[in-house]
């Protein structure tokens, strides 16, 4: 029997052996490679200083950044649905070990500055608020002038920071790692992305196999999304650490039948980003299913629920404690609404904001936006509440897979990433095929809207729709074409 290093090796040869691996390289290569242009690099990056010796800093360079990105994210989506475990049986094709893949694929990004956001270097600027004294729940990073704070997003400079208590305390360790170098830290951030990674990567499949659905399948659509490989690795958002934990909690309860224990876990995850609460709700249920109406029923899963969320928030609070943050965050809950996204009740908000200053019914520009956001919030509450009513006392990973996407939904900002939350969950609810196909297409549609608004402020954007026409077309070739059914993502995956 061969060695477990041994064995890794020769996953690594097979994957590597892959055309469409190498396509998934090429693509994320590529994506690197635009990347060191205008439109992705703050101002006061020093990436700038090697571009202007180069002499790369110019209009070519923004031209060639546009072409290299989204020929990067073409090449990723073709090979992501090559790589498609139903697809390879088809062919007669080896399955491949999806850690394996990842590795390969995402490696371009482990060494290059974050990917299609700035977050990372807000990450930063709160680490080193944190070590000069100052609270991020109190200020921004603008109250302390230099590269730090020169490297965030000017939305973000004046803001407060909305994260949980660990993410914060992580970022000023992190600081402290990088020797206080500004860029550096900003890089290193993705220290914690890919640990969150190394969870999902290890997790998904083992749910999926406990409630027996095809590990392979679950692992292509959760852990070799392109949206993970690009925003969780390539963007170094903390959301990739809150997912894994989140994973680990649910599969310590499932494996353990301790949901006491997974609840205390999942309140770990919600120190770094408070979404992960949403979990303890479903743990008890994951190890004693809920079946009955009855009242007395009714009060001991109630009980249960409550004594979940109770256990979570009193490691939140913990966590809040010892690491000195407190409770600040609360001040800057709707920090991520102040940008600009597709999010449904946003876009609808937009929409009918215009006539209404045109007609003088909202002089300020901003009454109906905020009314369809607080539409949104009450949508998604219900939404929640329906799910919870449907599927939470026999299908709680159902649930939680589908609320998350609901709430990341009905959010007043909708981030490419925040739908990662719900969707390494999804394929342990047997999705349709139509369900299936829209989450695909979304997936394709936020990639897309994320690559066009950062090519266009390079410029030429001719470029970028003839480029994201070739992102459709991959898209159509491979999912659009193809008849759809009624058989589920299991069963589509293991024939």
């Amino acid at each position: 029997m061969s060695s477990p290093l041994a064995q890794a090796a020769g996953d690594l040869r097979q994957a590597a052996s892959t055309r469409a691996v190498w396509f998934g390289f090429l693509g994320t290569l590529g994506i690197l490679l635009g990347s060191l242009s205008p439109a992705y690099l703050p101002q006061a990056s020093p990436v700038w200083d090697g571009l202007r010796a180069l002499g790369i800093d110019g209009t070519a360079t923004k031209v060639l950044g546009t072409v290299a990105t989204l020929l990067g994210l073409a090449l990723l989506l073709e090979a992501w649905f090559r790589l498609r475990p139903a697809r390879r049986r088809r062919l007669g094709q080896p399955q491949l070990r999806h850690w394996a893949v990842l590795t390969i694929v995402a490696l371009p990004f482990v060494f290059g500055p974050p990917i299609f956001s700035h977050d990372a270097y807000s990450y930063a600027a709160h680490g080193w608020l944190i070590h000069n004294n100052l609270d991020p729940y109190q200020v921004g990073p603008g109250i302390l002038p230099g590269y730090y704070a020169d490297q965030v997003a000017w939305v973000w400079r004046e803001t407060t920071a909305p994260y949980g208590p660990l993410a914060l305390w992580i970022s000023e360790g992190i600081v402290n790692l990088a020797g206080f170098d500004p860029f550096l830290s900003a890089v290193l951030m993705r220290l914690p992305a890919l640990a969150g990674v190394a969870l999902i990567g290890a997790l998904v499949p083992r749910i999926a196999g406990r409630v027996g659905v095809d590990p392979a399948a679950a692992s292509w659509f959760a852990v070799l999304n392109p949206i993970l490989i690009i925003d969780f690795i390539g963007g170094a958002h903390n959301d990739a650490l809150m997912v894994g934990l989140m994973l680990l909690g649910i599969w310590t309860a499932m494996r353990t039948r301790a949901w006491w224990l997974g609840a205390l876990i999942v309140g770990a995850a919600a120190s770094v980003k408070q979404p992960a609460f949403l979990a303890a709700v479903a743990l008890p249920f994951l190890v004693t299913p809920w079946t009955s109406w009855r009242p007395r029923a009714v009060a001991w899963a109630a009980a249960r629920v409550l004594a979940s969320v109770a256990l979570a928030v009193g490691v939140f609070a913990l966590i809040s404690v010892v690491s000195g943050m407190g409770f600040g965050w609360i001040n800057a809950i709707t920090v991520p609404g102040m940008a600009e996204t597709i999010s449904p009740f946003t876009l609808i908000g937009h929409v009918l904001q215009w006539p209404a200053t045109a007609l003088g019914w909202d002089p300020s520009g901003v009454a109906v936006l905020t009314a369809t956001r607080a539409v949104g919030t009450a949508v998604g509450i219900a939404g929640i509440a329906y799910l919870a009513y449907r599927h939470l006392g026999e299908r709680p990973l159902t649930f939680l897979a589908y609320s998350f996407l609901w709430f990341a939904l009905c959010l007043p900002a909708l981030h490419s990433w925040y739908l990662l939350w719900g969707a390494v969950l999804l394929p342990m609810a047997r999705p349709s095929s139509r369900v299936l196909r829209f989450a695909i297409v979304v997936t394709v549609m936020l990639l897309g809207f994320a690559a066009m608004t950062f090519g266009l402020r390079n410029g030429p954007w001719i470029l970028v729709l003839v480029l994201f026409a070739a992102a459709y077309w991959i898209m159509h070739t491979h999912e659009l074409s193809q008849p759809m059914g009624d058989r589920s993502l299991e069963a589509q995956d293991s024939e």
